[in-house]
């Protein structure tokens, strides 16, 4: 996500809050949100799929190898 959406994404916040929003402009701040969204949990799961524990035995364990691939039933 660029600078230029983010700052979009607040420049329909404070309009919104001063004198509200066309349904265009609903329909856009909803979109970009959404991807907003959608890259910061792309980026939280990025981080977490590369953090290393180290057990109380002794072993490492990659936490995004043990838990970032949901198993299939």
């Amino acid at each position: 996500m660029d600078d230029t959406k983010i700052a979009r994404i607040n420049e329909l916040a404070r309009k919104s809050k001063a004198e509200g929003l066309t349904e265009a402009e609903k329909k856009e701040q909803q979109l970009l949100r959404q991807e907003f969204l959608a890259a910061v949990r792309s980026s939280l799961k990025s981080q977490l799929d590369n953090i290393d524990v180290k057990e109380p035995d002794g072993t490492i364990v990659n936490l995004g190898e043990k838990y970032g691939k949901k198993q299939k039933n």
